[in-house]
């Protein structure tokens, strides 16, 4: 065994194999948001909650790149901020804001993910918000929520505001900001993000065309009927979805899981 295979196996041996588990999955959508461009510097986080009774969860030491962040590498902290963890680095304060106010009230989120992409925060600036132009969109639509832009999220008086005005939606478009979802896994978070960052970069897309085609009201209906199923989604993320995206990544950045 190597120096470095010798100290990871110390620093998993010292937590549950649930909680390695959820590092292991954190580190890779942390690698994946790269991946996809999504990445913003330092800035942007993407939290999961510790397994266990406890309102722990999991956030980027602050001052890493997404494609350098590991398993071990993660960092606890409780509702109050603290870090139970030890770490070289902080964690980035309006992140603590955000992710702790989810946490805080969601026992379903086992993942949220935010993010501060060009098309995602073009359609978060616009009026009208993101529109069901499209199938895509209609993943997102009826599962979306809005909250009004007060400034980086410095200030714990926020918290309340985003925990209403998120309620039980998954998705959130946070105004003149950037984009939010939220999981019961990391990887129904990370599935969710992908239609709603999809959805945002074909209306900026079309915003450069003419007037989109219309989709009739019984279409409409008939899709929102089938993206409410949340436990199947939830089951398509886990069992469909997320197992080839750490195939890929294995092949591509498997670093993640030191």
């Amino acid at each position: 065994m190597s120096p470095a295979e010798a100290r990871l196996k110390d620093v998993s041996s010292t937590m549950s194999e649930a909680e390695w588990e959820q590092r292991v999955n954190l580190a890779a959508a942390y690698r994946l948001v790269a991946y996809y461009g999504w990445d913003d510097l330092v800035d942007t986080h993407i939290s999961a909650r510790v397994p266990g009774p406890e309102h722990h969860f999991l956030i980027n030491p602050y001052g890493l790149m997404f494609d350098e962040i590991t398993a071990s590498s993660l960092v606890k902290v409780d509702l109050d901020g603290n870090q139970l963890t030890q770490s070289e680095y902080k964690i980035n304060p309006a992140g603590f804001t955000i992710h702790s106010a989810i946490h805080e009230v969601r026992e379903d989120a086992g993942c949220v993910i935010h993010l501060h992409t060009p098309d995602g925060t073009a359609v978060a600036t616009c009026t009208d918000g993101l529109l069901p132009l499209n199938q895509t969109a209609h993943f997102v639509t009826g599962d979306l929520a809005y909250h009004d832009y007060e400034g980086v999220a410095l200030d714990h008086d926020e918290r309340p505001r985003l925990q209403r005005d998120l309620g039980n939606k998954n998705h959130m478009l946070l105004r003149n900001h950037g984009t939010l979802t939220v999981g019961r896994t990391v990887a129904s978070a990370f599935e969710r993000m992908y239609h709603l960052e999809r959805s945002c970069t074909m209306q900026v897309t079309r915003m450069l065309g003419p007037t989109a085609y219309p989709i009739e009201k019984l279409v409409l209906e008939s899709n929102a009927a089938v993206f409410d199923d949340r436990e199947s989604l939830e089951a398509r993320s886990v069992k469909l979805v997320w197992p080839p995206l750490l195939r890929k990544l294995d092949r591509i950045d498997p670093g993640y899981k030191n």
